[in-house]
């Protein structure tokens, strides 16, 4: 029966393997290129705007996750975990972490901008620059001292699994207040989502009735198409996750992984939530003055026709 399992759960990592392993590369390699580039901006930048304030966050989150990758990346291709099961559920947790911190922060710089519109302010920050290290420490204080102890020690710790085949919790989805938590989760961002993008839409929309031909020549046009950008990787990369969780929650429990694509897909876009990692880099190609170039030369065509 030992031997059954252990072929059954290779034939499983068979499939899983090569999809991860791709995007888990694609994560880390422009994970990597996106800190990079984002550090020589943030020297320009404000350092007590709020905005900034939460980049520099974003930064840190996205640094740390990318530490745990390179784990990933030799237990898929080495189909075989040696680094014991509590740095396994670290890891593991960490990839959670990561995704709703990174939300989190996109939220800030998100409400943050839309204060700045609505109240026709050049900027909102910090009266002073300690104000604005005690926020983040404060936050980070939380997170490691609170949040990450408390999941790493939840996770996966009313069950017995193989220390050999990392990343398999999913039989704590089966308990019912879990399946709640999860629910809960699931709403909340969500909603969240949607009450961004009914604001985002709501601005936009006043600006080309307001600016008409003439958007392109706005700095403030610019910002919203920054703003445009973010939720785009929320849209892309978090809300699938978030819609097949729901499914997943009712079916996991009665759901064998080698005999249903269930937890195949559930793995998959997990995995995509962490290509949010490549933000930074999107970010800073975004701001290039090339990238302006071409945008506007679409909108004077556009126009032509």
């Amino acid at each position: 029966m030992a031997s059954h399992n252990i072929s059954r759960n290779s034939s499983c990592n068979s499939t899983l393997t090569p999809h991860l392993t791709r995007i888990y590369f694609v994560v880390l390699i422009g994970g990597l290129v996106g800190v990079i580039s984002i550090l020589f901006l943030l020297v320009k930048m404000n350092t007590r705007s709020v905005t900034t304030t939460a980049v520099v966050n974003l930064v840190v989150v996205h640094s740390v996750f990318l530490l745990t990758v390179p784990f990933r990346l030799t237990y898929l291709i080495r189909e075989t975990w040696t680094f014991g099961l509590p740095f396994c559920k670290f890891v593991s947790a960490m990839l959670h972490i990561h995704m709703y911190l990174t939300f989190l922060f996109y939220v800030v710089i998100l409400v943050t901008r839309y204060l700045i519109f609505f109240r026709c302010k050049d900027k909102v920050e910090f009266y002073r620059k300690l104000h604005a290290v005690a926020a983040s420490a404060g936050m980070w204080v939380l997170v490691i001292v609170i949040v990450v102890p408390l999941v790493v020690s939840q996770y996966g710790s009313h069950e017995e699994y193989n220390e050999k085949h990392c990343f398999k919790f999913h039989k704590e989805l089966a308990r019912v207040y879990v399946q709640v938590i999860n629910y809960m989760i699931v709403a909340i961002v969500v909603a969240i989502v949607v009450i961004l993008l009914v604001f985002q839409v709501f601005i936009i929309t006043s600006m080309v009735r307001k600016l008409g031909h003439s958007l392109l020549s706005h700095q403030e046009f610019w910002a919203q198409l920054k703003n445009l950008f973010f939720i785009g990787i929320i849209v892309f990369c978090f809300l699938p996750y978030q819609f097949f969780r729901i499914y997943y929650l009712q079916v996991v429990v009665h759901t064998n992984d080698c005999k249903s694509n269930v937890a195949f897909y559930n793995e998959i876009l997990l995995s995509v939530t962490a290509i949010s990692c490549c933000d930074l880099l999107l970010f800073v190609l975004g701001g290039s003055h090339w990238f302006k170039q071409k945008i506007i030369g679409l909108w004077n065509c556009v126009l032509c026709r």
